[in-house]
């Protein structure tokens, strides 16, 4: 059953200001979870999901939802199932955004990470959490063997943001650390 919660908890694109009108933001850090990227049904290529993991904090950012109107956002959200956090943690009673197991499959070659994504999620981070939390982001996400696709030139993510060139040198200087395969 569906507990109410008037507040999420935003891991990717949703802590990128850019991509919604959300207000009532502030960044936090959640214990206990990763991120990893996940190939769905719903898209030619991976997204992002959380999943517990002892040890792990990750950023991201809390919103309130407005009237507690939940419509736009399950609509924007439609590949993930939207799950309350567990009650005993400090975040407890905030929702998020998940894809159930039986939804995704590991990224794999065919299917690579749209850089227009990477970028927004990336964008996002920086501006949050400077260039330290650019990396710590990439640090405690899993499934980067996926490789990038660079769709720059022609963004297929439909919340692609224009990045400055320090932004876009920070996230090309991230992919070249990870050693992602870059793929044209």
């Amino acid at each position: 059953m569906w507990m109410q919660s008037d507040r999420f908890f935003g891991y990717g694109s949703l802590v990128n200001r850019r991509t919604h009108n959300y207000r009532d933001f502030s960044a936090i850090t959640l214990s206990g979870w990763q991120r990893v990227w996940r190939q769905t049904a719903t898209f030619q290529r991976p997204i992002l999901t959380i999943e517990p993991a002892l040890g792990v904090e990750i950023d991201g950012a809390r919103a309130a939802v407005p009237g507690g109107d939940w419509r736009a956002l399950d609509a924007r959200e439609h590949a993930y199932d939207r799950v309350l956090l567990e009650g005993g943690t400090p975040h407890g009673g905030l929702a998020t955004y998940v894809i159930g197991a039986q939804k995704y499959a590991a990224p794999d070659a065919l299917h690579p990470i749209f850089l227009s994504y990477l970028d927004v999620v990336l964008q996002g981070f920086f501006n949050e959490y400077g260039r330290d939390g650019l990396r710590r982001f990439c640090d405690t996400t899993r499934g980067w063997e996926a490789g990038i696709r660079d769709d720059r030139r022609a963004p297929q993510y439909p919340r692609h943001q224009r990045l400055t060139p320090q932004e876009r040198a920070l996230v090309d200087q991230e992919i070249a650390r990870l050693g992602c395969k870059v793929l044209p």
